[in-house]
């Protein structure tokens, strides 16, 4: 065992210990937030949701339910929290929201109080093309009235690059069930930031994106495009989701316009956001006949 593979064994067994953590959240999605988020995420062919208290929340809006109160001392160079807490302390600089999966039983609502169980199932190292990576796997229960939805998180770590290397990109399906466009504008993603509380430097700050984190542009938010997606599903379904998961593929920036496409598949439709030539976050939906 050479001596890289030496510190990172020892890096894998100290981070062991945060499997089986656990951590509850109370949070709550009130009226004033939901239409900060139904302001960041509508779009010309976007429904416009009813965020009056008691209305039923759109899927994957409790994303923004349970914002993390930071101090401002407590922040890395980043934006994100300092590590160490619930998450652990990955010796890796670039952390991003790799993608996940949720199940849905009934519906939250906006302004109810909703409880968030969670605990670490997973943390592993890995090799890939751009070196060494740690996944970290959570689970989460959120749990309100007359509803519930259970999510598996997956977060990945990494170095920063000393240049940008795209991606292997996939092909985007050449005859969708359904296409739509959204301007992923700086605005657009400065106010889903505000929304969700995320300080993550990548989506507002183009000085540090470019010159820090080596990206051509400000990146799209995952869980932003996951939101978009999933009112396209659920519009064009005409029916709730039952279940949803996602996946990043390649980054996609602010310099060119989001698609959004749907792929029938029996009661189903797999999701993609794309550029004219790659896609972007991945997804499939399945919904309540």
């Amino acid at each position: 065992m050479n001596a890289h593979s030496e510190i990172e064994a020892s890096t894998t067994r100290d981070l062991s210990a945060w499997i089986g953590a656990t951590e509850t959240r109370e949070g709550r999605l009130n009226e004033e937030l939901a239409g900060m988020l139904a302001a960041a995420t509508g779009h010309a062919r976007s429904r416009t949701a009813d965020c009056g208290s008691g209305e039923a929340m759109p899927a994957l809006w409790h994303w923004a339910a349970f914002p993390e109160f930071s101090a401002m001392s407590e922040l890395g160079d980043d934006g994100h929290p300092r590590r160490g807490g619930f998450l652990p302390p990955v010796p890796l600089p670039r952390r991003m929201w790799a993608g996940g999966e949720l199940r849905f039983d009934g519906a939250l609502k906006i302004g109810e109080p909703l409880q968030r169980s969670s605990r670490i199932e997973a943390v592993d190292a890995n090799e890939g093309g751009a070196g060494p990576m740690y996944f970290v796997r959570v689970r989460h229960r959120i749990e309100g009235a007359d509803g519930q939805i259970d999510e598996r998180q997956d977060i990945v770590y990494l170095n920063i690059p000393d240049r940008f290397r795209a991606p292997k990109a996939l092909v985007p399906p050449a005859a969708p069930a359904f296409e739509e466009h959204v301007e992923a504008s700086p605005q657009r993603l400065f106010r889903f930031s505000a929304a969700t509380f995320n300080t993550h430097r990548i989506h507002y700050d183009r000085t540090y994106a470019i010159e820090v984190e080596k990206y051509p542009a400000l990146v799209v938010h995952g869980p932003l495009q996951a939101i978009l997606l999933m009112e396209a599903a659920t519009r064009h379904a005409g029916a709730a989701p039952r279940s949803f998961r996602f996946k990043g593929v390649h980054p996609m920036f602010d310099t060119e316009p989001l698609r959004l496409l749907g792929v029938r598949d029996g009661d189903a439709y797999d999701l993609c956001t794309a550029t004219s030539d790659h896609q972007g976050l991945v997804a499939r939906m399945e919904w309540v006949q």
